[in-house]
């Protein structure tokens, strides 16, 4: 398999897209672009910077201010994986609360915002060998990605992903309130007017509501591996 392909995974919040883009990433030696993460990123600037908040959001001083952040990724040797840094710091941990999962798709509605994201992640991914997840990756970011998948399961079923996730990471919240925050990002992610959450027309619809991590795993693989080989 000398020839590489983009692989565009989309889908609902906490569908798992990370985990198994990571291991399809690592199981194909391709690059890993978590463009959730660059989104998450710019709202922890913002709420350093007390650009949002529940009762405010100051979008126009955001989009003055984006000249001022950098997003990068350097890979963690000792945990195998890329973490994300804003503005020279790790942000790995940071960015993966639920206050900022409950600010992060008010900040992806910015088109400026998804302007200047969207110009990077098409520099990560020129060269091929990439594997990226997001929203938008197989409608905007790479619409002529050999492999398009679409991601879905029940919001139950997300929420309590997402809650088992938190409590491992000593998160405080409640089931209620992650199932609220997934549904509200629902709402917000595929009612936006720019580059709404939607099923690229050649995307794969992969339903994991029922599947293990290791079968989903799996299962992706295989159609990646179908894929490279109908361009080698």
């Amino acid at each position: 398999m000398s020839k590489k392909i983009t692989i565009a995974i989309d889908g609902f919040s906490s569908t798992g897209k990370s985990t198994v883009a990571k291991q399809l990433a690592k199981a194909l030696e391709y690059i890993y672009v978590d463009s959730g993460a660059m989104y998450r990123a710019v709202t922890l600037f913002a709420m350093q910077n007390g650009l949002i908040s529940n009762d405010s959001f100051d979008k126009a001083n955001l989009v003055k201010q984006l000249k001022d952040i950098t997003i990068s990724f350097e890979y963690n040797p000792v945990k195998g994986v890329a973490e994300v840094y804003l503005n020279g710091i790790n942000v790995e941990s940071d960015i993966r609360t639920l206050e900022v999962s409950n600010f992060v798709s008010h900040i992806a509605e910015i088109s400026e915002v998804r302007k200047k994201l969207v110009e990077q992640q098409q520099q990560f991914g020129k060269n091929k060998g990439v594997v990226m997840d997001g929203r938008d990756i197989g409608t905007v970011v790479f619409p002529d990605a050999e492999l398009k998948i679409f991601m879905t399961a029940s919001a139950e079923t997300r929420a309590q992903r997402r809650f088992e996730e938190l409590k491992t990471k000593g998160d405080s919240a409640n089931f209620s309130s992650v199932l609220k925050n997934i549904q509200k990002r629902d709402s917000i992610d595929t009612n936006r007017d720019d580059s709404p959450l939607a099923q690229a027309e050649d995307a794969i619809l992969f339903d994991n509501s029922n599947l293990s991590v290791e079968q989903q795993f799996e299962a992706l693989l295989q159609l990646a591996k179908e894929a490279i080989l109908k361009i080698s």
